[in-house]
C-alpha cells in the first residue's frame, strides 16, 4: 500500500508539474556589470564564498535587495548556453528556491536572486546575536528543503543537475522559510556529465548520490548546531556509528534547542540523515522517497511544486 500510495504521489506531482511548465517564462531583468558593482559595494558584501562561486548582498538605486551569484562557468560555455540557463532558471516556481530576478552578461556572469530578509541559515546556528531557531522551524527547513530538491531532480525539464546544500547557500525569508539559492543546469564542480535521463536513472549517478548526502549533512547540522561545510566526518561518523539513543543524542543535539523538541521526531529526522549520509555508498534511496518518509514521521506536509 505504501509504494502504491508513493507511485501515486509521484504522477500528481507530474502532472502539476506538465501544467504549469507550459506557462510563460518568468521575466528576468538585464543588469550591466556596473549595477553589480555598485550595488555589492565594489564585491565587498559577501554572502558565501567557496572554491567554485561567490555569492554578494546587493542593494540597488531603487531601493530593491537582492542576492547576486557570480557565474563561474567552464571555459567553453559560450553566450548562448549562458542565456539558455537563464531562461530555465527564471522558469523555476517553488516555495522553496530562491526565484531569479535578473542576470548581467559579459567577461563576468551574475545571477541576480531575490533578497532573504532573515539571512543565511548557517547564521542562525552559529551567531549569537540571531535569534536561535525552535525546532519547530526546523522541521519545516528539513522538509521544505527535501521537497525543493525533488522538484528540481525530478520535475524540471531539464533536471536541475547541480543543487548545492548547506547551511551559507540556504537563505530565510521574513517568515523563516527556507530557499535554496544555489542550483544552475551543469555542474561546474565534477568531471562526470550531466545525466541525460531523469528521475529514477539520474539518481542513480554520483551527483544526485552526493546531493542526497549533503541533505543528510544539513540535517544533522539542523539538530547539532554543528558546522557541516567542512565534510561534517565527525558528525556522520557519529550517526553512522549512533544506535540513536536518548543519552548519546542528548549529548549532540544544539544547546539553542534545550528540552524544547519532540525526542519522537528528533529520532526520526536524525534516522534520515543516517540513511542520506550512508546512501553515498549504496544509491538505492531516491530524494522523492526521503520527503515522503519525513512528512509521514513528521506530519509536515509540502505541497506540490508551487
Amino acid at each position: 500500500m505504501e509504494a502504491l500510495i508513493f507511485k501515486i504521489r509521484l504522477l500528481i506531482l507530474a502532472l502539476v508539474h506538465f501544467r504549469s511548465h507550459s506557462g510563460p517564462i518568468s521575466l528576468v531583468k538585464h543588469f550591466s556589470y556596473k549595477d553589480i558593482k555598485k550595488a555589492t559595494d565594489c564585491f565587498r558584501r559577501v554572502v558565501y564564498i567557496s572554491s567554485k562561486r561567490v555569492a554578494y548582498r546587493a542593494k540597488f538605486r531603487n531601493g530593491r535587495a537582492a542576492i547576486v551569484k557570480e557565474v563561474r562557468a567552464a571555459e567553453d560555455q559560450d553566450d548562448t548556453a549562458f542565456y539558455r540557463e537563464v531562461q530555465i532558471l527564471g522558469r523555476l516556481h517553488h516555495r522553496h528556491v530562491a526565484a531569479l530576478n535578473g542576470f548581467s552578461s559579459g567577461p563576468k556572469r551574475f545571477l541576480v536572486f531575490e533578497d532573504m530578509e532573515k539571512g543565511s541559515l548557517k547564521e542562525h546556528l552559529s551567531d549569537p546575536l540571531k535569534t536561535p531557531l525552535n525546532w519547530r522551524i526546523r522541521l519545516q527547513i528539513a522538509v521544505g528543503i527535501a521537497a525543493a530538491v525533488e522538484y528540481l531532480h525530478f520535475f524540471c525539464d531539464p533536471p536541475m543537475y547541480h543543487v548545492s546544500i548547506s547551511s551559507s547557500t540556504i537563505m530565510l525569508d521574513e517568515n523563516f522559510t527556507a530557499k535554496l539559492c544555489d542550483v544552475s543546469l551543469l555542474s561546474s564542480e565534477s568531471n562526470i556529465p550531466p545525466p541525460k535521463s531523469k528521475c529514477s536513472k539520474e539518481c542513480r549517478d554520483e551527483i544526485c548520490k552526493h546531493t542526497i548526502y549533503q541533505l543528510g549533512l544539513l540535517i544533522l547540522e539542523l539538530v547539532t548546531g554543528q558546522s557541516s561545510e567542512d565534510g561534517g566526518v565527525d558528525l556522520v561518523q557519529w550517526v553512522q556509528d549512533s544506535r540513536l539513543r536518548r543519552r548519546s543524542i542528548h549529548q549532540m543535539i544544539d544547546p539553542d534547542l534545550g528540552d524544547s523538541y519532540d525526542f519522537r521526531e528528533l529520532k526520526a529526522l536524525l534516522a534520515v540523515a543516517k540513511m542520506c549520509v550512508q546512501s553515498i555508498h549504496k544509491p538505492t534511496i531516491k530524494t522523492p522517497q526521503i520527503l515522503w518518509f519525513l512528512q509521514k514521521k513528521l506530519g509536515i506536509s509540502q505541497g506540490a511544486p508551487q
